[in-house]
């Protein structure tokens, strides 16, 4: 089953794709993916799927420490681009993948970590993701989630469309509540649950997604304005000294089941 907006992630991520490796990029930040291996703490002999891989930066980062790696994605540029990179990084033991987290190919219980970062903001219905991704989880192993929280009401929705705006692939932030009660509905005990503060610059933030100049002008001139006091974007925008910033809030949670 693929996703209902599987041409909208393929039309973006085939852009997006070599972006993600950039140097700087927050996808492929070391500090921050030995945040999210710290916090999983995998051992030697685990199988793990990364779910909706992207360019499986998170992959690579596992690799060393884990047996095998299967890394999915839905869109084929994305999956070559982290194939391509761990050729380069020596990693001999991640397989890639195409599959969809909606109907994800492989039996019940067969790895010992299923993890899946800022992916689930894509997705159209997370509680059918969450449900196979939970499902292909042995007993005893672990499923983990990373993704951006959403603002707070009232502002989440205007927060969400300029999301949209900036990339049309994106459909909603699930709450952190969200998020928890996704591992409650699926009898999954939590062990960590964390947060970190991701800084963005808004420039380089629309330069991943290409976002067009006419878009750009519209999202600039939001925040500009809520700088100024006027309406709020969800986003509380802060000047720096190379234009303007914004913090996205990153929830890491694992369960066990």
């Amino acid at each position: 089953m693929k996703p209902e907006n599987i041409e909208k992630i393929h039309e973006s991520f085939a852009q997006q794709a070599a972006e993600f490796e950039k140097p700087g990029r927050i996808f492929s930040k070391k500090e921050y993916l030995d945040y999210i291996v710290a916090s999983v703490n995998p051992d030697k002999e685990d199988v793990m799927l990364e779910a909706a891989a992207g360019t499986c930066a998170v992959s690579r980062a596992f690799a060393p420490y884990v047996k095998t790696v299967v890394s999915m994605d839905g869109t084929p540029v994305m999956l070559e681009t982290g194939r391509k990179q761990a050729d380069k990084e020596g990693h001999r033991n991640i397989i890639f993948t195409k599959g969809f987290v909606e109907d994800i190919p492989f039996l019940d219980g067969f790895f010992d970590i299923v993890i899946s970062r800022l992916a689930f903001h894509h997705f159209t219905d997370p509680n059918a993701a969450f449900h196979e991704m939970a499902r292909v989880v042995k007993p005893g192993g672990r499923l983990v989630l990373v993704d951006m929280a959403a603002t707070p009401e009232p502002d989440r929705t205007v927060r969400d469309e300029f999301e949209i705006l900036r990339d049309p692939s994106h459909v909603r932030n699930l709450s952190e509540e969200e998020m928890v009660d996704l591992f409650k509905g699926e009898n999954l005990s939590i062990e960590v649950h964390s947060s970190k503060t991701i800084p963005q610059d808004l420039e380089g933030w629309m330069d991943v997604t290409h976002t067009p100049e006419d878009v750009r002008k519209v999202i600039r001139t939001a925040m500009e304005t809520e700088l100024s006091g006027g309406k709020k974007t969800g986003f509380a925008p802060y000047r720096k000294e190379n234009g303007i910033g914004f913090d996205h809030k990153w929830i890491l949670i694992t369960g066990r089941k």
